[in-house]
Formats: structure tokens, sequence, C-alpha cells
């Protein structure tokens, strides 16, 4: 242990929180009553005390009073001073006895010995200075000692308990602040789910309507019939649309819990109807599946790969209208399942507004699952290419 004195030591950070007006006013009339009862105590042991022994007292007490409030910037200091100022001030020992228990309270044993055989040494010499002959010196200096370490152990006990409840506090801050994060980025994940929801099941639906409705701009043959038809099928995916969107909004929470639930979501033996749909809709799709024990695939992959197939059309279906498109699946249990999608290359531009964010949500799809996702242009084909594991 080194026993170096820190005579100005920065204050803890439990320290310098600071002390209240009524705390401090309360400290300060401890001090006085200390000082007052000091004075009392030993007025009648010096009934012939000159007038200036009397001042001096009473200026040095008032000093110690001022100088209190740098106690917690100048502990050892101000505990020292206040010390020396008792030995010929009863009026200082109130202010002596606060400064010492404030150097306690930062519990450093060398400013705790120190200061508290300062007091020792003070009481001792204030005996002395007063004129007061003890008949038994070593039970008097005996109390001095046990009186000065109850008030050092009092300090520390102090500071022990502003550092517990200053931790207690920052502890409960910092919980506080990490929920708030928490809650902040559960709120974003579930922003990100809805919108990857909602372009998932939405871009499918109306990708269908807006070129079902622009082929029947642009042609001008057809029968009341095939019109009647045509604006039919319109309206139907119109409606599968709204209930598609329903089902995404209205089952986001438990109305009474407020927990989120999941609706139940598409799977593998979904993709068939999923290319059926398409083909009503109007695309012409070469469709193999090769896929072996299609029972065994994980759900969240066999709807991962739903995502991949109902993106893939939909992005075909904007940028190659009318074109065949290919569409493969295979894969077993030991190597994973395969995907690819592919379209001839479109002339014109798309009549339909694109984000561009459906390869990118497919490609956060993917590595979510812990697959791969390709997509390139070969030769006079737009590929897209995905593999996930059989099971997460």
């Amino acid at each position: 242990m080194k026993w170096n004195i820190d005579w100005n030591p920065s204050p803890a950070p439990w320290e310098a929180e600071g002390i209240s007006r009524r705390g401090s006013i309360a400290r300060y009339l401890g001090c006085l009553a200390i000082s007052l009862t000091v004075w009392f105590t030993t007025a009648p042991l010096r009934p012939d005390t000159a007038h200036w022994v009397l001042v001096l007292d009473v200026v040095l007490g008032v000093c110690s009073f001022v100088v209190l409030h740098l106690r917690r910037r100048y502990g050892v200091t101000i505990a020292l001073l206040t010390a020396i100022a008792s030995i010929f001030s009863t009026a200082s020992t109130g202010p002596a006895t606060l400064a010492a228990v404030s150097v306690a309270t930062r519990r450093k044993v060398p400013q705790v010995v120190l200061i508290g055989l300062a007091n020792v040494a003070a009481a001792v010499l204030l005996n002395a200075y007063v004129g007061i002959k003890s008949e038994t010196p070593l039970i008097d200096l005996s109390v001095n000692f046990a009186f000065a370490a109850a008030m050092m152990a009092w300090g520390m006990y102090i500071g022990s308990r502003r550092e517990l409840l200053y931790n207690l506090r920052d502890r409960a801050q910092r919980a506080e602040a990490e929920q708030a994060l928490r809650s902040e980025k559960a709120r974003g994940d579930e922003r990100s789910r809805i919108a990857r929801e909602m372009h998932d099941v939405l871009a499918h639906r109306i990708s269908q309507v807006s070129m079902q409705a622009g082929a029947l701009t642009f042609r001008e043959d057809l029968s009341t019939e095939q019109l009647r038809a045509g604006v039919g099928v319109i309206h139907e995916q119109a409606n599968l649309a709204l209930e598609d969107l329903r089902s995404v909004l209205g089952v986001l929470r438990d109305p009474d819990t407020g927990q989120l639930l999941d609706r139940p979501q598409p799977t593998w033996r979904d993709i068939e109807a999923l290319v059926q749909d398409a083909r009503e809709a109007g695309q012409t799709i070469e469709f193999t599946d090769t896929v072996c024990d299609a029972e065994t695939l994980a759900p969240a992959i066999g709807r991962t790969a739903y995502r991949m197939v109902q993106e893939g059309l939909t992005n075909a279906r904007k940028h190659a209208p009318g074109a065949t498109i290919t569409l493969q699946v295979s894969g077993d249990a030991e190597t994973g399942l395969a995907i690819t999608i592919s379209n001839p290359l479109g002339f014109a531009p798309s009549p339909v507004p694109t984000s561009g964010l459906g390869l990118v949500g497919l490609n956060e799809r993917a590595e979510l699952a812990g697959g791969t996702l390709e997509h390139r242009r070969d030769g006079h084909a737009f590929v897209l290419r995905c593999w996930l594991p059989w099971s997460p």
C-alpha cells in the first residue's frame, strides 16, 4: 500500500452530484450543535479566560464555518486547517468534525488515518490549551481515539452508501437506455418486416393488375366478352391484393395483448398454386420441379423459396412482358434447394413502376436463410439463381 497523500483529489462521480440546500443546512446546524456543546462543556473549566482568547475562539470558529464549503474540493487541506483551528477554538470543533467526515467518505486509507490522528492530537492539545488537567489521561486518550475512529468510520459508511446508490442509479439509467435501444431496434425490425411483407405480397398482385390493364389499353380488336373477361381478371387480382393487404395489416398484433402474431405463411406446397395463378394472369411459364422429399423441407426455407419464386415471376412480368419464363427447382436434403428463373431480356421499358428494391430484398432473404443469390445476364436472357439450405 502506498501511503502518499493526495491533498486535492478530484471528486468521485458520486461526490460531484452535490448536496441539496436542505442537506447543507442540516450539516451546518449539526456542526453548530457540536461546537456549542464543546463550548459550554469547557466554559466552566476556564472561568478566568482572557477576553481576547474568547474573541479568537469565535473568529477562528467563524472562519472554519466559512471554509467548509471548500471541503469537497480541498478535503484534506480543509480538514487539517479546521483541526488546527480546533486546538485554539472550541467553536471550530464542529467544522473540524464535518471536514474529517467528508474526507473519510472518500475511503482513502492514508487520508483517513492522517485526519483521524490529526483530530486526536487536536483534542489532546485543546485540553492542554484550555488548561484541563485529567486524572486519567490514558482513558481520555482512549476516548478521543474511539471518538475519532467512530467519526471516520461513519464517514466511510456514508461514502460507501453514496457510491452504492450512484452505481444503482447509473445501472438503472443504462438499463433504461439499453431498453430504449432494444425497443427502437424492435420497431425498426418490425417496420422492415412489414415493408418486406407489403412488397412481396402486393408487388405480385399489383403488377398483374397493371399488366392486364395495359394489355386492354392497347388491344383494339377485343370483343365485348373479351373486354369483360379482361376486366374481370383485373377485378379479381385487385380483390386478391386487398385481401393480402388485410392479411398483412390485420394480424400484425394481437388486439388483446399487443404481441406480434404470425399469419399463416406460404410454404413450398403453395408454389404450384402461385405458378398457376401467374399463368391465369397471362404469363407463359415452363415449370420444372425435381425436388426430392419436399415434405422434409424446413417451413422457413419453404417460405423463403416461395418469396423467391414470387419476386422472380413479378420481375419477369415487369421487365419481359409476354415472354416465356423458365422456372426450375431442384434439390434434396444433402445438396440443398436450388431455384433458377430465366426470361428473355425485354427491349421496351417496363410499363410498370419499379422501386429497384426487389432483388435487394431477395438478397437479404437469402442471406438470412443462410443461402446465396445470384442474378446476371446470360446472353439474351436474365437469369436469377438462388441456393438455400434444406434447413436453417
